[in-house]
């Protein structure tokens, strides 16, 4: 009872002739509170020592998962362990100087606080006047208020560098191998497989990387197997600079010359070190697939994506681009083996960062290309781009070679409701193959404006015009003027390369205009429009490409139409695909209180037209199954005819597994000339101090959980990953210098296991491989009841079992709810300070209650 309340409820008692019995036991003269155990038990000595809550305590010291507010207002939900006060009235967390600083707190203005060690609980609401902290146990959560003249001007969703997690010594691997099978109907026999491999080491704070394919076809008479080595490299962020230092393989970034690969040393700015709201561009690749199609993606001679996609329209939103610039090449091979080749252009929006910030990148090394025909000159390349005030940045950039040397300039400006314009000159000198010399200068325009009330958004509007006598240092490495570009065809066995494949030094690059363009129609309803055209010196024709679409749901339907052209300068004709597509749920038919597992199927139906006579329709059913939905499958059915009206019947059925231990997928497609079988598997595998744990593939930020003893765990809002028999799950992805939440699914859990707290969260740097440590107890969950000299042990008895795990406190009839109890143990059980006030409990559990939920047994405690 508090001091404020007592006279009130002193009054409440007197109305009773009852309150004349209780006011004498319950204030003895007494000026502090005093709670009489007698209201508990007849025998004070069967109550516990309650001091703590007479004084106002609400709960017992320790540590607690609170939710944390600064100045009202959430910051994040950590564990902080909490001590009495020193007038033991209230509790008091116990912050560290890194803590107090990643809640926004300026530590250095408070020298006292400076003074301190780093793992010492900082008492800041003396050090800091006005301060103060305030637990609120019923809502677990913990307000704190500091004055704003000892507040850091820190960002929204800032994260103090001495909370980001290097992680742990492990070494890790990537395998994706896919493989197929085609029949032709003459009876030919192509067999087709590709392995990549990515490797890779963590030490601190260092991280090492490498990454290798194999491919393998063999065809009628032709037979090619080769290994590629596509990159190492060593790397390791600096937090003081935000910068990351790479030693190896790499990639220049693309904002201001055309990004190259190299063999070298880089140290470059890294955005990711910013939080969100101080931070400022992977395309979206689209197409149409006549049939079940392989599709390649590579960015300056190296394969950076593969996959095979169903017939009809298709998108990639989820590439990893190495680099922000860079065209990438994106090659549909059909199962008849017809291919189909374009270019979606890829580069950054206007230039523009934060008044004050400043983004830089130098380089030193060799240029480095997936191309035989080209050198591999030495270079050397410095850019920066700072931020001015009134949105105003500058920018520039030099590349020195010895056959070539670069100097450009720039200014952008965000003009607010007009958007953004960025507009910078590269004047070049360069010696090509034929050891001609040549001056030119190029000129870029970049524009990106959102109108929100007519829901466009024109995110990208460039033109570059490059006199007669430009070239870049990708040009200067050609060892011939004119050629092919083709190193190697994975998976595909060529005569001749594409056109699109033809390069000619003579005609070079004269004016490149690109659009990206999205339209909003109604809430439902979105249009896009993504084109570009590349024209030349010395010839009327141009490279052009155009991508235009529309996208609408009708409740839950929903159907869309996707319209390609692409035309090489090089070729007289243009490929062009015309698509339909529409995808029903059977939920739409069923009632919304359905449990059926055919509410998880929908029922689609592709059409598309080439505009030559070749067209190709399918229909067919996809979905998931299994309670995690990690078993999808689909199966269709179709037509295809070419341009001399033959007809061919269609089909496709294909599953594929997400499963803690990786992924895998099968399918067979056939048609009146072939048919196919593809399959695939990919995983990661983790090694780690604590043993091997495998897993789905692993991006390049992954989270080892530990739940040791606790087998089949799921982890929430996870497809198919659950902990392995030792009680470890890899989780494939995380958010570099991020808060990540972690949380277990406690509906998966066993009977013989609970979670001290089935969250935790995590803030690694790139690359790194963190662990989440969950405290499971593992064993059973006993309703224990506890005498002490033939009576209940006090109310309010601290009992504990086992080393570094908090305790339960006791109920009535010396009652406590106990887990992770192994079959024999002993119970501590305190309810006061003296030695006499302690005792332990031996207890024997028979061997059937390990297989019940909760089990009841007594103990005498001694």
């Amino acid at each position: 009872m508090k001091n404020g309340t007592r006279d009130s409820a002193l009054q409440r008692l007197l109305l009773s002739p009852l309150a004349l019995l209780l006011v004498g036991p319950v204030f003895s003269a007494r000026a502090d509170n005093y709670f009489n155990p007698r209201f508990l038990s007849d025998d004070p000595a069967s109550v516990a020592d309650l001091s703590g809550f007479e004084k106002g305590l609400e709960a017992p010291p320790g540590t607690y998962r609170v939710d944390i507010y600064m100045n009202d207002g959430y910051i994040t939900t950590r564990d902080i362990t909490f001590d009495k006060s020193a007038n033991g009235q209230q509790l008091e967390p116990c912050l560290t100087r890194a803590q107090l600083s990643s809640f926004g707190v300026n530590t250095l203005a408070v020298p006292d606080i400076v003074a301190m060690k780093s793992t010492a609980c900082v008492p800041f609401t003396r050090l800091i006047t006005d301060a103060s902290s305030r637990f609120d146990v019923g809502l677990q959560r913990l307000y704190l208020s500091v004055p704003q003249a000892f507040m850091g001007r820190q960002a929204r969703g800032y994260i103090a560098p001495e909370l980001w997690d290097d992680g742990i010594t492990a070494g890790l691997l990537n395998y994706n191998y896919t493989g197929s099978e085609v029949r032709s109907q003459q009876g030919g026999v192509s067999n087709y497989s590709y392995l990549s491999l990515q490797s890779g080491l963590n030490l601190g704070a260092w991280r090492l990387r490498d990454t290798s394919t194999w491919s393998y076809s063999h065809g009628v008479g032709v037979t090619e197997s080769q290994w590629q080595h596509t990159n190492t490299y060593l790397e390791r962020g600096i937090s003081s600079w935000h910068s990351r230092l790479t030693l190896g393989d790499g990639y220049t970034a693309g904002d201001i010359f055309d990004g190259i690969n190299f063999r070298g040393v880089q140290i470059a700015s890294d955005d990711n070190m910013l939080p969100d709201s101080q931070r400022g561009f992977a395309p979206v690749i689209r197409g149409i697939a006549q049939g079940t199609a392989k599709v390649s993606v590579k960015q300056n001679g190296y394969e950076i994506y593969q996959t095979t996609v169903p017939p009809g329209a298709f998108t990639i939103n989820d590439i990893y681009a190495p680099g922000t610039n860079g065209d990438l090449q994106v090659t549909v091979v059909e199962a008849n083996g017809s291919t189909q080749t374009y270019t979606v252009s890829y580069s950054s929006v206007p230039m523009l960062e934060r008044e004050g910030q400043v983004k830089y990148s130098l380089t030193a090394g060799q240029y480095r290309s997936g191309n035989t025909q080209q050198d591999k000159p030495e270079f050397l390349q410095g850019t920066a781009l700072w931020g001015l005030p009134h949105d105003w940045t500058v920018f520039g950039g030099t590349q020195v070679s010895n056959n070539y040397d670069a100097l450009n300039i720039g200014v952008g400006k965000n003009l607010g409701d007009l958007g953004a314009i960025s507009a910078d000159l590269t004047q070049a000198r360069a010696t090509l193959s034929d050891d001609t010399q040549h001056q030119g200068q190029s000129l870029r325009f970049l524009y990106n404006k959102s109108v929100n009330q007519w829901g466009t958004n024109l995110q990208l509007l460039g033109y570059r015009y490059s006199t007669k006598n430009f070239y870049t240092l990708a040009d200067t490495a050609w060892s011939r003027m004119s050629g092919f570009t083709v190193v190697n065809q994975d998976q595909s066995i060529q005569i001749a390369p594409q056109i699109t494949d033809f390069y000619n030094l003579n005609y070079s690059k004269r004016g490149r205009f690109q659009a990206t363009l999205t339209q909003q129609m109604g809430k439902t309803s979105t249009m896009y429009l993504t084109g570009s055209q590349q024209s030349y010196w010395g010839t009327g024709q141009s490279d052009e490409q155009l991508q235009l679409g529309y996208n609408s749901t009708i409740g839950d339907i929903s159907w869309g139409m996707n319209y390609s052209l692409t035309k090489s300068a090089w070729a007289d004709n243009k490929d062009q695909q015309l698509a339909f597509n529409i995808s029903i749920p059977f939920s739409h038919w069923m009632r919304s209180d359905s449990y059926s597992s055919f509410k998880r199927t929908n029922a689609s139906f592709n059409t598309s037209s080439d505009l030559k006579g070749r067209d190709a329709s399918t229909a067919g059913l996809y979905g998931t199954l299994l309670d995690d939905n990690n078993l999808s499958y689909s199966v269709q059915t179709g037509y295809a005819n070419g341009s001399n009206e033959d007809v061919s019947k269609t089909g496709n059925t294909a599953l594929n597994y997400r499963g803690p231990y990786g992924n895998t997928n099968i399918g067979y497609s056939t048609s009146e000339d072939y048919s196919q079988v593809y399959y695939g598997l990919s995983g990661g595998v983790l090694a780690h101090a604590d043993g091997v744990t495998f897993g789905q593939p692993l991006n390049d930020t992954v989270v080892l959980i530990k739940v040791p003893g606790a087998d089949h765990v799921a982890v929430e809002n996870q497809t198919g990953i659950r902990t392995d028999w030792r009680g470890y799950a890899v989780l494939p992805y995380a958010v570099d210098y991020r808060e990540n939440r972690i949380a277990l699914n406690t509906n998966s859990l066993a009977n013989n296991i609970e979670l001290e707290d089935p969250i935790l969260s995590v803030v690694p740097t790139r690359g790194a491989v963190v662990r989440a440590d969950f405290k499971a107890r593992v064993g059973m969950k006993v309703l224990m009841t506890l005498n002490h000299n033939d009576k209940p042990v006090p109310f309010g008895s601290i009992a504990s079992y086992g080393e570094g795990l908090a305790g339960s406190i006791v109920a009535d009839d010396g009652q406590v709810y106990l887990t992770g109890l192994s079959p024999t143990g002993q119970i501590n059980v305190r309810w006061g300070d003296a030695s006499n006030e302690r005792c332990t409990a031996t207890y024997s559990l028979p061997a059937e209650s390990q297989a019940l939920a909760l089990s009841y047994a007594s103990a005498e405690c001694r």
